[in-house]
This record gives structure tokens, C-alpha cells and sequence, in this order.
């Protein structure tokens, strides 16, 4: 049989390619010592709605501004549906699943998350502009995962006592 030159080269730079991606992976799968964080935050996704964080998703406001949100994000809805913050104020986002993966996105922002079922996911932002926000499930979660969204409304004033902030 005989093979000409350039199929050589061809079979030879193929299997060259597959050799290198086969090394690579292996490298960086061991050499890497690629573990996942240890910080991470567990729940047990059962009974993530008698967690005393969990069972009532709301906003909590701090004698300093800031504000942490509690989300939980389930088929085919996000608890709190509406989400009012302070703006210009750190938002500390903590929220988890009881079923699936889900995606948690505020548009035409920075917060983008990854919610697990049996991790607790966080992220800490800050809103410089008063407005509405959508925020949509940016992970593929089942029939109903068009219809899954909620609002965050980041407005002026807002009081850690729930009321408006009275300018002095």
C-alpha cells in the first residue's frame, strides 16, 4: 500500500493535535492540583425551606446602608418576586435551590450568579442608578424557564427600618 506524502503529514499532525489536547488535560487535571473551594457554603436541598434564611427569601437592611437579599430560586420562580434595595449601597446576594440549577442574572448589570441546589451561591454588588431591573434565569431549568423572573428595584432612601430615609 502505498501512502503519499501528504497524508502522512496529515495523520501525523492529526495525531500530533490529539496527543497535546490528551496532555494538556492531563496536566492540568493533576499538575494543577485543581480542587473545588473550600469555602464553600452547603444546604441540604430538602430542607432548604425550613432554613431559617430560607423559609421567608427577603431583603434585610443594615444600620449601615447595606443590604443583604436573600433569594431562592425554584421552578419556575424566584422568592422574593420583587427585590428593593438601597443604591449606591453594597447588595449582598445569598441565595440557593431545591431542585435544579438554576441561573440568576441581573440585566444590564454586573450581577450574573449560578444558583446549585445544596451550595449557598453569594455575590456582593453595588447599584449606582435608582431604577428597575429584571432579573432572569440564565440556566436552562425546565418547560416553564421562559416565564422565570422577578424585579429588583434599587431606589433613594431606603431606611434599614423598611421606610424611606427622611433628608435632614
Amino acid at each position: 500500500m502505498n501512502v503519499h506524502l501528504y497524508e502522512k503529514l496529515w495523520m501525523w499532525a492529526s495525531g500530533v493535535i490529539i496527543a497535546v489536547f490528551v496532555a494538556s488535560i492531563l496536566y492540568t487535571s493533576t499538575a494543577q492540583s485543581l480542587q473545588p473551594p473550600s469555602h464553600v457554603e452547603t444546604i441540604d436541598p430538602q430542607t432548604v425551606r425550613a432554613s431559617a434564611e430560607f423559609a421567608q427569601p427577603a431583603v434585610v437592611l443594615h444600620a449601615d446602608g447595606s443590604a443583604t437579599v436573600h433569594v431562592l430560586a425554584m421552578m419556575f420562580a424566584f422568592l422574593p418576586t420583587e427585590i428593593r434595595v438601597p443604591r449606591g449601597r453594597p447588595v449582598t446576594f445569598r441565595m440557593t435551590s431545591p431542585d435544579v440549577i438554576h441561573g440568576f442574572q441581573i440585566v444590564n448589570t454586573n450581577g450574573n450568579a449560578m444558583v446549585v441546589p445544596g451550595y449557598i451561591t453569594q455575590f456582593t454588588t453595588q447599584f449606582d442608578t435608582a431604577g428597575e431591573y429584571l432579573i432572569v434565569c440564565n440556566e436552562y431549568c425546565g418547560l416553564g424557564h421562559h416565564g422565570m423572573y422577578a424585579s429588583l428595584v434599587v431606589v433613594d432612601g431606603l431606611a434599614a427600618d423598611g421606610g424611606q430615609e427622611v433628608a435632614q
